[in-house]
């Protein structure tokens, strides 16, 4: 397929911008998921009801022999007030102390105007384009999402927010962590021997664990810590607990983890000077994969991007994406950089040559599926 028209790039500017001002943080996606099945309605694509998690599956069928998957997210993090893009020295960011939203609208534009096309003329194949709620949540829309409704063998994302030509061919195992500490409370300044501190056992389990980067596969991190009674400092604390994750590339490695952090936490509660019950809940949120170098996905999106002149490159992230979800269900999927910088944060940015490179990505991954 060709490269994108003027016309085209000017319109997908625009649909950006629209999307990033529409508030879709995650369980909120309603209004957003609306706009993006009016615009393919719209152009006469076929579009299913939200599934009872609220993602989007949209169908445009010539009767072609294979068949493509193309998939972004609606949702974004948490954030305050609203959105509003501009274009700032050839890049979109937010006028606010927001975030842009980029992550992951810069690709539900590009799908949105992949499907106008495909629409309107004759592609080298079958899409479904499907748009998932609630990434952000530990991939809750994919892993939701029955895979058994698509028709294609092969998917891609547009979800890694680093330069365009970077394909992702490992991403980690993920499990999450919460311990929830119960002493006794007692009168910090009269009796505080008959207090047993729960902020105290939950910062010596922290203390003790080994946090930040383990090797080059493997990271761990507490998130929040919460205890005690606010505002308070006469009171022996109560209660306390703290939300930890772990992942890694390499699964045996991150359950290691996973089991010294809970050892940890038990440590730190039968201490005698802090002397706690503890709730330790661990979950494992998603699962990792790596591609062989031959995969077919893999391939593909090497062979698209060299064709809109990107060299690709391979790497494994610390991240993950609503492929993981796919592939722990059997869908051969492959997560592809879509040219965002500083995702989550009040200076994300989004290139217009970046934004404007990923539609003709798409546009030539097309082309690259169809001939096999």
């Amino acid at each position: 397929m060709r490269p994108a028209s003027d016309v085209e790039r000017r319109r997908l500017n625009d649909t950006f911008a629209e999307l990033c001002r529409i508030r879709s943080v995650s369980g909120e996606e309603a209004a957003v998921a609306r706009r993006i099945s009016d615009e393919l309605r719209g152009v006469g694509v076929e579009v299913a009801e939200p599934d009872e998690a609220g993602n989007v599956l949209a169908r445009i069928g010539h009767g072609r022999e294979r068949s493509l998957l193309l998939c972004a997210h609606m949702d974004t993090v948490p954030h305050e007030g609203s959105v509003e893009p501009v274009c700032v020295e050839g890049g979109w960011v937010s006028a606010g102390d927001t975030i842009l939203g980029a992550d992951n609208k810069a690709a539900v534009a590009v799908l949105l105007e992949v499907a106008r096309r495909a629409a309107i003329e004759s592609a080298p194949v079958d899409l479904e384009l499907l748009f998932t709620v609630g990434e952000e949540l530990a991939l809750a829309g994919a892993k939701a999402f029955d895979v058994g409704r698509l028709r294609s063998p092969l998917g891609f994302v547009f979800d890694h927010a680093t330069p365009i030509g970077e394909v992702i061919v490992a991403s980690p195992t993920y499990y999450r962590l919460e311990a929830s500490f119960h002493g006794a409370a007692a009168h910090a300044g009269i009796r505080p021997e008959q207090g047993r501190s729960a902020i105290q056992a939950a910062a010596a389990a922290i203390a003790s664990m080994r946090l930040g980067r383990l090797d080059e596969e493997t990271t761990a991190n507490v998130g929040a810590i919460e205890g005690g009674v606010p505002g308070t400092t006469n009171i022996v604390p109560e209660r306390a607990s703290f939300v930890a994750e772990a992942r890694s590339l390499d699964g045996a490695k991150v359950e290691a983890v996973v089991a010294e952090m809970v050892d940890r936490v038990h440590d730190a509660a039968n201490d005698p000077r802090h002397a706690c019950d503890v709730d330790v809940v661990v979950e494992k949120l998603f699962t990792g994969y790596r591609h062989r170098p031959s995969a077919p996905g893999v391939l593909a999106g090497e062979a698209a991007l060299r064709a809109c002149g990107h060299e690709p490159a391979r790497v494994a992230s610390g991240g993950g994406s609503d492929a993981n979800a796919f592939e722990a269900a059997g869908l051969h999927c492959v997560n592809l950089a879509n040219g965002t910088e500083r995702a989550h944060q009040s200076d994300e940015r989004v290139g217009v040559a970046s934004l404007e490179a990923m539609l003709d990505v798409a546009y030539a991954l097309l082309d690259e599926v169809a001939a096999g």
